[in-house]
């Protein structure tokens, strides 16, 4: 069997990537993504696309404006389209069909270096300990920042992972192909209303309760849809108030498709009903 031309592998993989920049309130962001479809379907990480304006940069310097379609922070996983044809879609193989020790390619843009290549070993596939239940690729290969949304690829240069993070020890860890396919087809694996909160201990109606103070806000979450914003106070649903830490994520868990949430804003003299969405019927991409 001949060995692998490394180098037509390299230049595939670079013509399927493509650079992602956000812009949101005058901050600049960078990332990278996949090409999943010819007719503009991109894969990426949902922490790559917080800005409200999205451009996609192609292999060959082409800018277009991007629309995010959906994401799931929770996964990390995200998809833009383009309005573009004949895209050069990258291939795609289930990551579970490796083993440990075989060779990965990783292609993105870190630090400003456009189409940037490392090789690495596959180290192993499943949960990474203290990020929970979630299965990820685990490989022993350079990625620094730029290189998130990016593929990780096999030795024919199919995609088998979204690299996504650089953990403990070195090893990059990317969302498998199989949840990435799940994500297109169904949507979030679980419910998420996109922000980022800390939740602050306070008397409401002279009782002790719970509110979670809105930090952060994700572009086209459920959150954002429902005109939610940073500075907001969630303190319950309609039928109670929030009084332990994990009263809110266990109303996002009731599998309830819709929730509506009590919060305050402003002055926070009263407080006001907003009705999120957390599922909506999903269709699969073309």
């Amino acid at each position: 069997m001949a060995a692998p031309n490394f180098g037509e592998i390299g230049e595939g993989l670079r013509r399927s990537t493509v650079s992602i920049a956000s812009q949101q309130r005058g901050q600049a962001g960078n990332g990278s993504g996949v090409i999943w479809s010819a007719d503009g379907l991109i894969v990426t990480n949902a922490h790559v696309v917080r800005g409200e304006q999205l451009t996609v940069d192609l292999w060959d310097g082409t800018r277009l404006p991007a629309t995010l379609l959906k994401l799931d922070p929770k996964r990390d996983v995200a998809t833009l389209r383009v309005e573009a044809t004949d895209l050069p879609a990258a291939a795609t193989a289930n990551a579970q069909d490796l083993r440990a020790g075989e060779l990965v390619i990783a292609v993105g843009h870190p630090l400003g270096f456009h189409g940037a290549l490392s090789t690495g070993v596959i180290h192993r596939i499943g949960p990474f300990r203290g990020m929970g239940t979630l299965a990820w690729v685990q490989a022993d290969v350079r990625l620094a920042p730029g290189n998130s949304g990016g593929p990780l690829a096999d030795a024919e240069g199919r995609v088998i992972g979204i690299n996504t993070a650089i953990a403990a020890g070195g090893l990059g860890l990317a969302v498998p192909t199989e949840a990435v396919r799940r994500f297109i087809r169904m949507g979030p694996e679980s419910a998420s209303l996109g922000v980022s909160i800390h939740a602050t201990r306070m008397r409401l109606d002279q009782r002790d309760s719970v509110g979670y103070v809105v930090l952060e806000v994700t572009p086209g979450s459920a959150a954002h849809h429902a005109s939610l914003m940073p500075g907001d106070v969630l303190i319950g649903t309609a039928e109670r108030w929030f009084t332990h830490p994990r009263d809110l994520g266990d109303a996002l868990d009731s599998g309830a498709a819709s929730l509506k949430l009590r919060f305050l804003r402003g002055e926070r003299r009263r407080w006001r009903e907003v009705v999120v969405q957390l599922r909506q019927p999903q269709q699969e991409a073309a």
